[in-house]
This record gives C-alpha cells, sequence and structure tokens, in this order.
C-alpha cells in the first residue's frame, strides 16, 4: 500500500466534501436573497444537510468494511458530482434542499471511511492524533476556498441574481478530479475484513453496544456540543455580517473565511502540540479563551446602519474579532474523535465513526436550527451569546471523558 497516495487522497476527499458541506452558511444568505425565503425557513438547510448524514451513517457504518472504505468514497464522489451538475439546470430552493441531502449521503460514507482508513496507515496514538489534526484542519482549509469560490460567483449589484450556483459547475469538475486520484490509489483493508466476520444484522448489534459503553456516551455528548457551537456559528455567520454588521453579500461571505482560516490554524497547530502536551489541558485553554471572545467581541457589534460596507479595510473590527473563535475550540473535536478511535481496536473503527457521524450531525442541525431561531426572534448577537452555554457543558464533558479514557487506557490497551 502506498501510504502517502492514501493520505494525499484522503485530503483532497476531504478537501472537496468540506467545500460542498460548509457552504450551507453561504447559501443561506443567498436563498434569503435569490428565493426571498426567511431566515427559520433557510435555517432548515442545516438539517437537509445534517439528517442524511446521520441516517446514512447510522445504516452503513456497521458493514461499511465490508463494502470497501475505498469502493464507498468512489461512489459518493461520483455520486455528488452528478447532483453538482443538476443544480444550474434547476435554481429552486427544493433543488438546493435536495443538493445538500445528497452531500449529505456523499460526506457520511466519505467521512466514515476516512477516519476508518486512518487506523490502517498510522501505527501510534500520537501519529493517530496528530494526523488526524492535519487532516480536520485541511478540511478547514477547504472551508476557507469554498468562501472565496462562492463569493466569486456573487453579484452584489444584484442580490436576486441565481448566477451563483454556476459555482457548482466547478464543484463537480472538483469531484471528478477527485474521484480519479482516489481511483488511482490501493488501500489495503485487510485488517478489517475476517473470513469469519458476522452477519449484518450482528454488526449493527455491535455498533449499538458501543452506545452504552460509558466512554462512548460521554464521547458522544462532547462530540454533539462540540458540532452544535462550530455549526450554529459557521452557518450564521454570513448572514451575521450581512444582517448585523451590514456588510454587503460577497464580502460578508468572504469574510466569514477568517473563520476558516482561524479553525484551520488551530487545528494544524494541535496537531503541533498534542505531541508535547496533555490534550484536556489544551482544549480546556482553548474553550475558555473561546468564551472570553464571546464576551469581549459580540458587544462590539452593533446593528446595522448606513451603508453597505463593500470593502474588508471598512469593515467593524468585530468582523475580525470575532471569527477568531474559531482557533480556540477548533482542536476539540479532531482531539476527542483521535481518543476514542484511539481507544477500540481497529475492527471497531467503522462503527465508531458512524457514531462520530450521526451525533456530529445532529448536534449541526440543533445548533443551526436554534440558532436561526433566536436570529429570527431575538437578533444576532443574542443568537451567539447563546454558544455560552454549550461551551460551558463542554468543559465539563471533557473532564469526564478523560476520566473515564485513562481508566480505559489502563485497563485495556489499544488491540
Amino acid at each position: 500500500m502506498n501510504t502517502w497516495l492514501v493520505k494525499t487522497s484522503l485530503f483532497v476527499n476531504y478537501f472537496v466534501f468540506a467545500i460542498l458541506l460548509n457552504s450551507v452558511g453561504t447559501v443561506i444568505l443567498q436563498v434569503q436573497n435569490t428565493f426571498g425565503v426567511s431566515e427559520s425557513s433557510a435555517s432548515v438547510l442545516e438539517a437537509f444537510k445534517d439528517l442524511p448524514i446521520a441516517i446514512t451513517s447510522f445504516l452503513v457504518a456497521s458493514f461499511i468494511a465490508r463494502i470497501g472504505y475505498r469502493r464507498a468514497m468512489l461512489i459518493a464522489l461520483g455520486f455528488i458530482a452528478a447532483v453538482c451538475l443538476l443544480m444550474p439546470q434547476l435554481p429552486t430552493f427544493w433543488m438546493t434542499k435536495a443538493l445538500f441531502a445528497a452531500t449529505g449521503v456523499g460526506f457520511a460514507l466519505v467521512k466514515v471511511s476516512v477516519f476508518a482508513t486512518l487506523g490502517l496507515v498510522t501505527s501510534s496514538r500520537k501519529e493517530h492524533a496528530s494526523l488526524m489534526n492535519f487532516i480536520e484542519s485541511f478540511f478547514m482549509v477547504g472551508v476557507l476556498s469554498g468562501y472565496f469560490i462562492f463569493s466569486a460567483f456573487v453579484d452584489d449589484a444584484n442580490p436576486e441574481s441565481s448566477n451563483w450556483l454556476d459555482v457548482y459547475y466547478l464543484l463537480a469538475a472538483m469531484s471528478m478530479t477527485a474521484f480519479a486520484l482516489l481511483f488511482v490509489a490501493r488501500i489495503d483493508e485487510s485488517a478489517v475484513h475476517s473470513d469469519d466476520a458476522p452477519a449484518f444484522a450482528q454488526d449493527f448489534l455491535d455498533m449499538l453496544r458501543l452506545c452504552i459503553r460509558p466512554l462512548v456516551l460521554v464521547f458522544v455528548i462532547s462530540a454533539f456540543l462540540y458540532v452544535l457551537i462550530e455549526q450554529s456559528i459557521m452557518s450564521w455567520l454570513p448572514t451575521f455580517n450581512s444582517k448585523i454588521l451590514n456588510l454587503s453579500p460577497s464580502i460578508s461571505i468572504q469574510m466569514a473565511s477568517i473563520l476558516a482560516a482561524s479553525t484551520a490554524l488551530g487545528r494544524f497547530s494541535a496537531g503541533i502540540f498534542l505531541r508535547h502536551f496533555d490534550w484536556l489541558k489544551v482544549l480546556l485553554f482553548g474553550l475558555l479563551s473561546a468564551a472570553t471572545l464571546v464576551l469581549v467581541a459580540l458587544p462590539l457589534a452593533g446593528e446595522s446602519s448606513g451603508a453597505s460596507i463593500s470593502s474588508w479595510a471598512a469593515a467593524p473590527f468585530a468582523a475580525f474579532l470575532f471569527p477568531l473563535i474559531g482557533f480556540c475550540i477548533s482542536p476539540v473535536y479532531p482531539a476527542i474523535n483521535s481518543v476514542i478511535l484511539s481507544a477500540l481496536p481497529a475492527r471497531q473503527h467503522g462503527p465508531m465513526a458512524g457514531l462520530i457521524v450521526v451525533f456530529s450531525a445532529l448536534g449541526g442541525t440543533s445548533g443551526s436550527i436554534i440558532t436561526g431561531t433566536l436570529f429570527e426572534l431575538f437578533g444576532g448577537r443574542t443568537a451567539f451569546y447563546f454558544s455560552l452555554l454549550p461551551i460551558s457543558l463542554i468543559l465539563i464533558s471533557l473532564i469526564i471523558f478523560k476520566r473515564l479514557s485513562d481508566q480505559q487506557q489502563a485497563t485495556e490497551p489499544r488491540q
């Protein structure tokens, strides 16, 4: 197995789906302009993305090793390329929902496969944690790129135009390129295959049994809370920039890239720091810094007034400061994913990855809908102040998770 080529393929697959998945914040803003939908109606796009992720992961994760990780990723890339080609041909809100549903199904296959494959191409806990952070940081590079790619197709002079949908032709081409790269890669999946593998029903029951283990239960709570925080901010930051900070649509989208950039930098830095420092100390410091940033940055954001701001230079300080929350919270997700996967034998990585994706999807949907509703009822600043509650809860859950993971490591070493 060419490990370098396999890792490169995983990075590229993640990059493509990063753009598609996290375009939801941009699309939420654009469907309000193009199709005239309300904030609460637009917020359901997150559900159309995340619920298919959760359902697909739940159904296939227990036996995805039978399908083959590489084959599952090829199916996902081919499928999403076809749907992207359809999107500009059917410029409606329902097609937008269908696009995100398709994205969710494809990403579920890709993420479960990527997470499970990491265990096949790493040889130690530290290498696993480091690679997990690097691949998640590259995911955020994809998110960052997506903001600029989408904004290049937005017409500020005619916000109601549907020309921005042409971006999906480019995304279809990128998906086909990723398909071609993965097609030539080869992944040795023999470690997760066996001649006496249990039946599908047994596979499924084994995945459900994972949920009742205290370590896994606390993990899924932590993952749910983290994604709730991240997606509530990421999905609504372009709208916050536009309606609260009064930035033009294209600048609102571009400046949301600061969140993606800071998140990528945070995960890249964590890939280095976690080689030398205890993961809990790194994460707690980041979360406390995030809470401080919320309390400092949001009071600086005044309600929109006057002419629309159409340049970075004229943007208020809050537009630069608040998105730095990504740097503070970003190490949480890859770190806890690595801890839970490293605590399990390789044959359980597929089912565990499925649970990770399921509860991450549910957290993302919950965060976006709650934030969208608060945004419509009470305004953007109040909606973002809401993040302080899950930040407080995840601080507690991580302390418990650390205690349980240390106990398991002492009594049940990685197989």
